[in-house]
């Protein structure tokens, strides 16, 4: 075993544990201890700069360290850093509820806030069926998720998901889910699963831990039109592809398709605070007034009035700076680049989100790419990149430079 070579690494060692870690591998390895962030780089304790190349886990939108949200933030635990949601209200949640329901005009017209993608989904799942047991349609009880899919860790959302090893031993004791793997299953499924189902959920235009796999073109437009003949809410799972990682703010505007649930986290705070939301319909809202109909749902940190207001100057950078202009192009340079590289399997990409095939070990190389100066995740063989959308084109030839140098060992 390795003896870490800081206070911070000996630490970790001795008390730290770390999510979707093999800790018995961790322990044996020296812990990379990151300090610091300038716009796409990380820096480590040592003075080490590594491109974040999949935007500490999808999150970081405009780079970190980002002057707008460094100011938003001081600013704001100035004056005010939480006070409770329950039974109160405050000016930075209601600025956000407005600008984010403006983006679904006549829509989506409520926004119910909480702490990440889990809980997101968590709201949709059990607002869609509190919503039916409480208005004349108690016998939908179903939810229906596609293959392959993640949505979450908690209980609720881990049982929805469709990968194998995030639900053994625990998943399967969550809700009542029917697994289709795509529109052909989706229409042949029995009138009896139909009837007593209360929503769909998709992950849309491309699925994220499924190795990066995009669906096919009008696939969601089809979906949203089967959802609404059958009566059964849709729910998209927007908390990797929102905030312009497709090209457009959200994904489901490629395909003009407005859900019964949208649900945001992620990029919501440009990547720097912890904040979710689940938008949903006048339609839903309404179903849960009067005695007997409040949804008892939220947590202490709802509609944090410090993360709302990073919110507020995330969302205003991507009109200042004209983030999603430049999305599209950005993908299709490296996309363009990846193709030339011996090595690479297959490539899918969907906006500034690809995922690229390799022979062998994904976590190895991984490692390599550190050792090259960028830092991200496989998944099983696949390797990600999502770079902030700032990334500069200088930085993404470096990208390309250090996946090159892997592949020539």
């Amino acid at each position: 075993m390795k003896v870490p070579r800081n206070k911070w690494a000996e630490a970790d060692h001795a008390h730290a544990w770390h999510p979707f870690t093999d800790q018995e591998i961790w322990e044996g390895e020296e812990p990379l201890v990151i300090q610091k962030g300038e716009g796409s780089w990380l820096i480590d304790t040592e003075g080490r700069r590594y491109l974040d190349a999949n935007s500490s886990i999808w999150t970081n939108i405009h780079g970190h360290s980002h002057p707008v949200i460094v100011e938003a933030i001081q600013r704001q635990a100035a004056t005010l850093c939480h006070s409770s949601y329950l039974g109160l209200a405050n000016d930075k949640a209601s600025e956000l509820a407005e600008k984010l329901c403006a983006f679904f005009p006549g829509a989506l017209e409520r926004c119910f806030f909480s702490d990440d993608g889990s809980t997101a989904l968590e709201v949709a799942f059990k607002m869609s069926l509190q919503w039916r047991q409480q208005n004349g349609q108690e016998e939908r009880t179903g939810i229906i998720a596609f293959e392959n899919a993640y949505h979450g860790d908690t209980l609720g959302a881990a049982s929805v998901g469709g990968v194998s090893r995030f639900i053994k031993g625990y998943g399967e004791c969550g809700l009542q889910v029917y697994r289709v793997s795509g529109l052909e299953d989706l229409q042949a499924l029995p009138a009896v699963v139909v009837d007593t189902a209360s929503a769909v959920v998709i992950e849309p235009l491309i699925q994220g831990v499924n190795q990066m796999r995009p669906w096919p073109k009008g696939m969601l437009s089809e979906l949203r039109q089967w959802s609404e003949r059958n009566g059964i809410h849709l729910i998209l799972d927007e908390v990797m592809t929102g905030f312009g990682r497709t090209g457009a703010m959200f994904a489901c505007q490629k395909e003009e398709v407005v859900p019964d649930f949208l649900c945001l986290a992620k990029g919501l705070t440009g990547g720097t605070l912890p904040l979710a939301v689940t938008l949903t319909t006048s339609e839903i809202y309404e179903g849960f007034k009067g005695p007997d109909r409040t949804f008892y749902y939220g947590h202490s940190y709802t509609g944090n009035a410090l993360g709302c207001a990073v919110a507020l100057a995330n969302l205003s950078l991507f009109e200042t700076e004209k983030t999603l202009e430049n999305v599209d192009r950005k993908g299709a340079f490296l996309e363009s680049a990846l193709l030339k590289l011996p090595g690479v399997l297959e490539i899918r990409r969907v906006g500034l989100v690809i995922g690229f095939d390799i022979e062998g070990c994904g976590r190895k190389f991984c490692r390599r790419l550190r050792e090259e100066g960028v830092l991200t995740r496989p998944i099983l063989n696949t390797i990600v990149l999502m770079p902030p959308l700032s990334v500069s084109d200088e930085e993404l030839a470096f990208l390309v430079c250090a996946v090159k140098s892997v592949m020539s060992r």
